[in-house]
Formats: structure tokens, C-alpha cells, sequence
């Protein structure tokens, strides 16, 4: 079952699981998410991804008019994500992270690279950090592009890999990857208004190190 936040007749929000895909197939989010609404034929459509190992808030549109209205949000850069994760050392207080990334579809793995070639895309997050203990640290991050892997690869590239990180990480934390989607505000694809939804991340290992 899936937790679900809020819905209307036009977007529903919920927190996909970690180990769940985000696309529309057998055993993804948007299956799952009919399963608990009790209705296999709901019209759910997914319009942003997380990785499947990524977890917390995500926005799924209800019928076609939503899904191609958030879509132009995202397109358009009127869509926010906001995430919280926690990563080994201490990046410092805060600021911008821009990187060429380039995608091994072979490796299904992100590599930040120096120079422009065929498939590399520039990567740009803001982030601050928001407390630290021992070698860890809590950082907030706002993506301002929405590449593969773009977290992960950005901060693992700088020697501040996220806890639990099995694919960027060669420590072995004992944890699903720290990497939480923390906040979606975008304009309601029916009224315009400005909607805004947060979560925090479940009180479990590395979050339960920060108060």
C-alpha cells in the first residue's frame, strides 16, 4: 500500500517506497497506487521520476490535461524539488554544484566529466547544510536540473557520497540510501493557485543522528 497525502481530481500526492519504480508498469508506483485506491482502471500518470531507490514525495496527475500541464511546469522550470539527504563528511555550509554529466546506459550509472562531448548535459543543485554530527552531514538540496542521478553523482564526485549508496559509495552503511524527496511545490494544473507539499524523511537510520 502507498501513503497518500492528498488527492483531487487532478493530481495525487503520495510517497513512493524505496525499491519502487516511478513509471507506469507491473509493480511501479502508479500500479501500486491503484491498488490502494481500489480501483485498477484509475487514470494515474506519472510526470517526474525519483530513483528507484529514492524515496518520499512524488506528484502523480489524474488525468491527461494534469499530466500535460505539470509537464510544462517541469519543462518550463515553474516545478520545485527539494530533497534532504545526508552524506558522509562535510561539504561545507552551503552553495551551488554545476558539473558536465554524462550517462553510461551500459553501467546505469552517472559519470561527471570535464569536457562537452555527445550526451553530456550541464548539472546544477543549490544546497545547504543543515547540521552535522560526527562525519556525517544533513544537507538540503534544490535541484536546478533535473539530471539521472544527478545528486549522487555530484556530491560522490567531491568525496561526499550519500549514505547507503551502494552504486557511488564503496562504504558498506548498513542503510537504504539517505536521499529523501522532502518538498514539490508547483502551480495546480485546474486553479493556477500556488500548491506546496512537504514530508519529512522516517525516523530510521542515518535521519535518526539529526534532531
Amino acid at each position: 500500500m502507498v501513503e497518500i497525502l492528498y488527492q483531487d481530481s487532478d493530481i495525487l500526492v503520495c510517497l513512493k517506497p524505496a525499491g519502487v519504480r516511478s513509471t507506469d508498469e507491473l509493480g511501479g508506483l502508479p500500479s501500486l497506487v491503484r491498488e490502494t485506491l481500489g480501483d485498477p482502471k484509475a487514470d494515474v500518470r506519472t510526470v517526474h521520476r525519483l530513483d528507484q531507490v529514492v524515496s518520499g514525495l512524488m506528484v502523480l496527475a489524474r488525468n491527461p490535461r494534469a499530466a500535460s500541464e505539470l509537464s510544462r511546469q517541469i519543462r518550463e522550470d515553474q516545478f520545485q524539488k527539494e530533497y534532504l539527504a545526508v552524506v558522509h563528511g562535510d561539504p561545507g555550509d552551503g552553495g551551488t554544484l554545476t558539473d558536465l554529466l554524462l550517462r553510461s546506459k551500459a553501467e546505469r550509472k552517472t559519470y561527471v566529466v570535464h569536457h562537452l562531448e555527445k550526451g553530456v548535459q550541464e548539472a546544477v543543485l543549490d544546497f545547504e547544510t543543515l547540521g552535522r554530527t560526527e562525519n556525517l552531514s544533513l544537507v538540503r538540496i534544490v535541484l536546478k536540473t533535473g539530471r539521472t542521478h544527478q545528486i549522487r553523482a555530484q556530491f560522490s564526485s567531491r568525496g561526499f557520497p550519500l549514505v547507503g549508496d551502494r552504486k557511488y559509495s564503496l562504504l558498506d552503511d548498513g542503510c537504504p540510501i539517505a536521499l529523501w524527496s522532502h518538498r514539490l511545490a508547483f502551480l495546480h494544473p485546474d486553479t493556477g493557485n500556488p500548491v506546496e507539499f512537504r514530508a519529512e524523511p522516517p525516523r530510521i537510520k542515518p535521519w535518526v543522528r539529526f534532531p
